[in-house]
């Protein structure tokens, strides 16, 4: 039987963050016991109020976050992330099969766009070819065929900070198709970027899922993006899973309940139908 692409089991994570009183603190539970599997290549966006812990869940998933001790198990392709509020020795090597993509792109400014994407390579090659940029003939055309893919090849000299938000994104999906990446975790990609730009972003993120058999875990704020791009929608409020099922499902009194007062802050208004 194939191991899961993802599978989260009762994890909790709290924060704990110094008060204004001397020597006061406060806790903050932004996971509460969540569990969810992706058994196969899903597009699952994960969807909630601001708070409601969808950003530190993706954290979790790539052991960017270590879990609360207890119960609590991270795997990713069969291969366990953290458990027990600890994360596995082998997470780096884990995290070479995740394509990790963030708001704000995680480029390097003063490398060039092709540099970038090559840098997926990271974790299969030696360390000194990484560092000095020895990449072999078989891996610029690989680089080369990724950036064509997302379309940016043009700008693959310039550097990474000469270039557009969704220039950069692009080469951020082509840095994932680079790595080989079988899980892809995006983190509000598109917050940044106009509506125009996000959906082009979006589709490309279909595409990978689609075309190449990448399971894809998305944080939207724009619940009408995650209707139309996802197939599978994850909505927390308050560190709990609320809805986990299909997109089409997810009727629009089911969302009220889940945004409240947010919810008019919850689209970018193409597909809204109050």
């Amino acid at each position: 039987m194939t191991a899961p692409l993802v599978e989260v089991k009762a994890i909790s994570k709290t924060f704990t963050r110094k008060a204004a009183a001397a020597g006061g603190k406060t806790t903050h539970k932004a996971l509460d016991a969540v569990s969810f599997v992706m058994d196969r290549p899903e597009r699952v966006a994960l969807i909630g109020p601001s708070g409601s812990g969808k950003s530190t869940l993706l954290r979790a998933i790539s052991g960017l976050h270590a879990i609360d001790r207890g119960d609590g198990t991270v795997s990713v392709l069969g291969q366990p992330v953290q458990a027990n509020g600890r994360l596995s020795q082998d997470v780096r090597r884990i995290r070479t099969r995740m394509g990790l993509i963030a708001q704000q792109f995680n480029l390097v400014p003063r490398l060039s766009l092709f540099t970038n994407v090559a840098l997926g390579f990271l974790g299969k090659i030696s360390a000194l070819r990484g560092l000095f940029g020895l990449w072999s003939a078989d891996e610029k055309q690989k680089v080369m065929r990724a950036l064509d893919h997302v379309g940016v090849a043009a700008m693959a000299g310039q550097r990474a900070n000469t270039l557009s938000g969704g220039q950069q994104q692009r080469g951020a999906i082509a840095r994932a198709i680079v790595q080989d990446a079988e899980v892809v975790l995006a983190d509000e990609p598109v917050a940044s970027l106009d509506p125009v730009t996000a959906r082009k972003v979006m589709k490309l993120l279909v595409d990978l899922n689609e075309q190449s058999g990448v399971g894809v875990i998305v944080t939207l704020h724009q619940v009408d993006y995650a209707r139309a791009y996802c197939n599978r929608i994850l909505a927390l409020k308050d560190g709990k899973v609320v809805y986990d099922g299909p997109s089409a499902q997810l009727s629009d009194e089911t969302l009220r309940d889940i945004y409240g007062a947010e919810i008019e802050d919850a689209y970018w208004g193409e597909d809204h139908a109050s």
